[in-house]
């Protein structure tokens, strides 16, 4: 982890000789912070984010707008969310997700329907944002809020990390409460908690 948050540090310095203050420093910070935080490795917080990137580019490429498709990862299991016009579609892409390199486990969600509106996909993000920020300011200590990947779809809020049983049950209740959540549904892979000395 040290080795990343050097790299953040030394792209910082870089910046800042560059004359890019604000952003720069910004930017370095919170990427460190993630790596720092993160109880997943640094290797598969990026192998996540190529998984997502990769497996975007593909389903757009075979499905292009005939479908509405999300693809969020964490810790290699994927997770589809959105739209596709058929069961045959919906089956279609979840085997475009699965032949990424690295992907584990797909959690296909998606929905045989029409694709959402802007409106709703608004209304998403905006649930999104408000369970983020009732996992911050709810937390109290009993669980790290930075731990846990909020995806919204339909007003359907999908909770993925690596979580304790314990941690897991606070964060569902917290997502359960916040305004304008339909359903909640846990991703979660659960780990052990740790061991007090």
């Amino acid at each position: 982890m040290i080795r990343y948050s050097i790299l953040a540090l030394a792209c910082a310095g870089t910046a800042l000789l560059q004359g890019c203050l604000p952003a720069a420093v910004v930017g370095a910070g919170a990427a460190t912070a993630v790596v720092v935080s993160d109880r997943r490795q640094p290797e598969v917080v990026l192998g996540d984010k190529r998984i997502e990137y990769t497996g975007s580019n593909r389903i757009g490429d075979k499905w292009g707008d005939k479908a509405h498709i999300n693809i969020s990862c964490y810790n290699y299991t994927v997770l589809l969310t959105g739209e596709a016009p058929s069961p045959e579609a919906k089956s279609a892409i979840e085997k475009i997700a699965a032949e990424v390199p690295q992907v584990r486990n797909v959690v296909n969600e998606i929905e045989v329907a029409g694709n959402s509106s802007g409106t709703s996909r608004s209304s998403d993000t905006l649930i999104t944002a408000k369970v983020k920020g009732n996992l911050l300011s709810d937390s109290k200590g009993n669980f790290p809020s930075d731990q846990v990947k909020v995806v919204t779809e339909r007003g359907v809020v999908y909770l993925m990390g690596l979580v304790t049983r314990q941690e897991a049950d606070a964060i569902t209740d917290i997502a359960r409460s916040s305004s304008g959540v339909m359903k909640v549904v846990r991703v979660f892979e659960y780990i052990e908690p740790p061991t007090k000395k």
